[in-house]
């Protein structure tokens, strides 16, 4: 006896890789495979279980990924940007210093409560926890609808329901009243990776979000009629006091600084990405599916 027979195989056209910056609304957080399938247009493996986006660290401390797609603004490109939250107050590497956060999300470091600046501690704060920064640094720029200047907003999330994968008071913010577009950095990740069998090693790249800074749409125009990929432009910027730069430009210094992006990417306006203009590329480099940016393996 002979058959063919068995499900067809899904075929997804590899996406064009791209760097720079764009302006993208909040789709969908966390999704379940119901929404991979019907809002990411992904078919999931039979057999596949629903995703569970908590864990456990290499250090025993409990773990939330969240996971942020974002579609660009009159297009239906989607990428993904990934945070992490960790269930341990963050130090400083020798640990003399704590880093708090207020109830709006801003952060400040101190030795104790008692230094900490005068107008951080006009609203109630905490200590943060690692990957909160990141986090509400987003947040505050996608919420822009709120008003952060007035004594009675609040942007403060239950720790506890973070920790246990329940994301549902953000998931509510989706197209809500005070979300906002954001503008982001998209980037290319180049790893080496060693094959277990041969040994040998192989370039991979692949697409990725820079999650550590963003900006409100308006803010734009500013890459639009000044080349911020200038090294002579950088320098300056970099050599001036964060108090005396506009928003635009604290991003600039924060990205291209000593503790910035370390991916390849482009102050400026969205592109495909050319592999010829990153110095880290190989002619042999992989090309692999936005999935492998989850960077799952942080913990």
């Amino acid at each position: 006896m002979s058959g063919i027979s068995g499900s067809k195989r899904a075929i997804t056209e590899e996406l064009v890789k791209q760097v720079g910056l764009f302006e993208a609304n909040v789709l969908v957080i966390n999704p379940t495979l119901k929404e991979y399938e019907e809002v990411l247009g992904f078919t999931p493996r039979e057999g596949q279980e629903e995703f569970d986006y908590t864990g456990v660290s290499r250090d025993g401390n409990t773990y939330v990924r969240i996971d942020i797609w974002l579609q660009k603004v009159e297009e239906d490109r989607k990428f993904k940007v990934v945070f992490f939250l960790e269930d341990k107050v963050r130090q400083n590497k020798d640990e003399t210093k704590t880093q708090f956060i207020n109830n709006i999300g801003n952060c400040s470091w101190a030795a104790d409560e008692d230094t900490l600046p005068s107008w951080f501690v006009a609203r109630d704060y905490r200590e943060a926890k690692n990957g909160e920064e990141d986090f509400y640094n987003f947040m505050r720029i996608w919420l822009g609808g709120l008003n952060y200047r007035d004594p009675e907003t609040e942007l403060s999330l239950n720790w506890k329901n973070l920790m246990k994968g329940n994301v549902s008071s953000i998931r509510e913010q989706i197209g809500g009243e005070f979300s906002t577009s954001v503008i982001s950095l998209a980037t290319i990740v180049t790893k080496i990776k060693e094959d277990n069998e041969t040994g040998e090693e192989t370039t991979v790249e692949y697409q990725s979000i820079y999650n550590r800074q963003f900006l409100p749409a308006y803010c734009m125009k500013h890459f639009r009629i000044k080349n911020y990929n200038d090294d002579m432009v950088i320098a300056n910027i970099q050599a001036r006091s964060i108090r005396d730069l506009k928003l635009h430009e604290k991003f600039v210094q924060n990205v291209t600084g000593e503790y910035g992006c370390k991916d390849f990417y482009k102050l400026s306006e969205i592109e495909d990405y050319n592999p010829a203009e990153n110095s880290v590329s190989t002619d042999d480099a992989l090309i692999e599916e936005s999935e492998e940016s989850d960077s799952s393996d942080m913990y």
